[in-house]
Formats: structure tokens, C-alpha cells, sequence
């Protein structure tokens, strides 16, 4: 029995890395839940994420190796997600991956029996979020307020989590999620 991605994705802001984080920690001793590192051309101290670092020539090398089963462009940055998600999943193993928006249809065309997992947060308080964490202001600020309003592609795997209130609530809405299917590895 293969396993099944959780492609969770929502706008800059929206919680994603805070409920990654909650589920990672919940999940620990679940042995058919495997959060998938991603690995990005940006520091490894940069903060957010817990990520695999690459420069620029690195990743694209790996790209050319085929050593990613998912790679994307976004914020002036290359991210991956390494093959070896292939071989979780072919083991029964359920793998978590912090995806992007945009790039949500391609992967469904990849890997059709995903669950898609939107993070929702409202416009007002998703303001708030990004002002308060002071990575961007004025036309930056604006920019990513403009992104966040990108619509996402219906599907029926698509699953919809509010992220406004505390995190608990929202967090433990993702746990239930990912730890509902067994595994062969159970």
C-alpha cells in the first residue's frame, strides 16, 4: 500500500511553518507521518524553516542529477523536495511537504492522490503577521499582501484549515488530518 502526500501550502504569513512545527512535534512518535525537508537556495540561518541550504550552483546540479521529485521558483529562490519522498511513499509512509500555491496544479499532475492542504488566514490579520515579523515593509510589504490574495486551484483533495484564532486549534485540525491513515509500517 503506497503512501500519500499532504501538500500543505498557504500565503507568507498564513502559519505554515508554526503548524508544520505543532504536527512535527505531535507526530513524533507516529511512525506513517515523515515531514519532508525541503531544500532551498537561501542560508540555513536565514530563519523559518528548518531547510537544507544550497547555493545556487548546488541546486541546480541536483536538479540536473534528478535528485528532486518536486522543484520550484518563488521570492527569487529555487526550492526542492528530494526523491527520496518517492521511496517513503512506496513504503506506505505518508510524507508532509511544505509546497507553494503556485505550484499546486504541477504537482497534482505528478502526484494525483494528494490531499492538498490550504492554511487560511483573513487579509486583516495576515497583515498584522507580516508587520509584525518585520522581514518586509512599505512595497514589499504591499507585494506580498497582493500575493497572498492568490486563489488555488479547486480540487477534490483540496482541504481548507482557518488559521486565525490560536494555533492550537488550527494545529490539532492538522494532526487529526495527517495522522488518520495507517500505514503498512504500523
Amino acid at each position: 500500500m503506497a503512501g500519500r502526500i499532504y501538500y500543505i501550502m498557504g500565503a507568507s504569513g498564513a502559519g505554515k511553518d508554526s503548524l508544520l512545527d505543532y504536527a512535527r512535534e505531535r507526530l513524533a512518535a507516529n511512525g506513517h507521518v515523515i515531514f519532508a525537508h525541503r531544500y532551498i537556495t537561501r542560508p540555513a540561518d536565514a530563519g523559518g524553516e528548518n531547510h537544507v541550504a544550497l547555493s545556487p550552483a548546488e541546486f541546480t546540479s541536483r536538479c540536473r542529477l534528478g535528485c528532486f521529485a518536486l522543484d520550484w521558483q518563488a521570492h527569487g529562490l529555487s526550492y526542492g523536495i528530494g526523491a527520496e519522498i518517492d521511496l517513503w511513499l512506496q513504503s506506505g509512509v505518508n510524507v508532509v511537504i511544505n509546497g507553494s500555491r503556485e505550484h499546486y496544479v504541477a504537482t497534482l499532475a505528478t502526484y494525483p492522490d494528494l490531499v492538498g492542504v490550504l492554511i487560511e488566514v483573513s487579509p486583516p490579520e495576515l497583515a498584522v503577521r507580516l508587520a509584525r515579523r518585520e522581514r518586509e515593509a512599505g512595497a514589499a510589504l504591499d507585494a506580498r499582501l497582493q500575493r497572498a490574495c492568490l486563489s488555488v486551484t479547486e480540487h477534490p483533495g483540496l482541504v481548507r484549515i482557518g488559521n486565525d484564532g490560536p494555533l492550537e486549534v488550527a494545529g490539532e485540525r492538522l494532526v487529526a488530518l495527517l495522522g488518520t491513515t495507517k500505514s503498512l509500517l504500523v
